[in-house]
């Protein structure tokens, strides 16, 4: 039997765009057995992924913030017996970071990264026993695909596969408005939520992060008669998009899942440039604007079912 070792730690979003490179890996070598380390607060990401045996979470954010606790260096030992207790024929890193690559030389298996041209961090490839060229014009998706197709020996032929499963339970008409996101230059202007969700003809639900998001949600829900919800985990909130009529959200992690879950979702583009990191190979997905260029509301509404 085949082991494979994937990491990809995060951020939410990177963690939805490699799950097609870990269905790709399933479908080219059927029986093997496929394993993932990630950040803790994205394993039940993981979890929804058919062809995942194994969810290995690691706490790397929390633990450089606590270097001189026992308890953090317990961690990482019971992460290091863990990873070597599986011999794995193949350590892919598609995260191609010095953090990512140092998590896989705990692992006992041949290491695969990207080379020094290709990674997001010039230091990261030193780790890796071979080492793959990826163009970085290629769709986040895209570069994880074919970094795990030349580690592990096979072409990319098909349409990406995001392997997720969340049953559909109530399918109902609300419509999500995703209004947060990582960036300032990403947000899409207050009045032009609203005006969206006026036009909407169906209720709007507002689900937030921190405290400055639940705080604009509130300001864009009360004039539309929309929904805060309370704060809700990563599955609560997989459930709320997979019985949606849509999702409408800004560029951030919860938009792409949306998408890699088969829900009809549009992407605001208004700081970052979908080409490369936009809502990609989901049939029901679609993007409006780009980098300087804020989409209209009558553009994001000729996207919506």
């Amino acid at each position: 039997m085949t082991t494979i070792l994937f990491v990809k730690t995060s951020s939410l979003g990177d963690v939805v765009h490699n799950c097609p490179a870990v269905s790709d890996a399933a479908r080219a070598l059927p029986g093997a057995a496929i394993d993932w380390v990630v950040e803790e607060p994205f394993a039940g990401i993981v979890v929804m992924h058919r062809a995942v045996r194994r969810v290995i979470p690691v706490a790397v954010r929390r633990w450089r913030s606590a270097l001189w606790k026992r308890s953090v260096w317990s961690e990482i030992g019971a992460l290091r017996r863990e990873l070597r207790g599986e011999r794995y024929d193949t350590v892919v890193d598609t995260q191609s970071l010095v953090k990512s690559a140092l998590i896989c030389t705990l692992a006992s298996g041949k290491r695969h990264g990207m080379d020094r041209a290709s990674a997001r961090e010039w230091l990261a490839p030193s780790f890796y026993d071979v080492r793959h060229s990826v163009p970085r014009n290629l769709h986040a998706v895209e570069r994880n695909r074919l970094l795990t197709a030349s580690a592990l020996g096979y072409e990319v032929s098909e349409s990406p596969d995001y392997g997720l499963r969340m049953p559909e339970t109530s399918k109902s008409r609300y419509v999500v408005l995703l209004t947060m996101t990582s960036r300032a230059d990403k947000l899409w202007p207050e009045e032009r939520w609203v005006e969206l969700g006026r036009d909407l003809g169906a209720p709007a639900i507002l689900p937030w992060g921190s405290e400055e998001e639940r705080a604009r949600a509130q300001r864009i829900a009360a004039p539309i008669g929309g929904t805060v919800l309370p704060r809700k985990s990563l599955a609560d909130l997989a459930r709320l998009f997979v019985n949606a009529r849509a999702v409408v959200g800004l560029d951030t992690g919860l938009t792409h899942l949306a998408a890699a879950l088969g829900v009809p979702a549009v992407g605001i583009y208004c700081g970052s440039d979908p080409a490369l990191t936009g809502l990609y190979g989901a049939p029901l997905a679609r993007n409006a604007g780009g980098p300087g260029r804020p989409p209209s509301v009558a553009d994001v509404l000729q996207l919506l079912p």
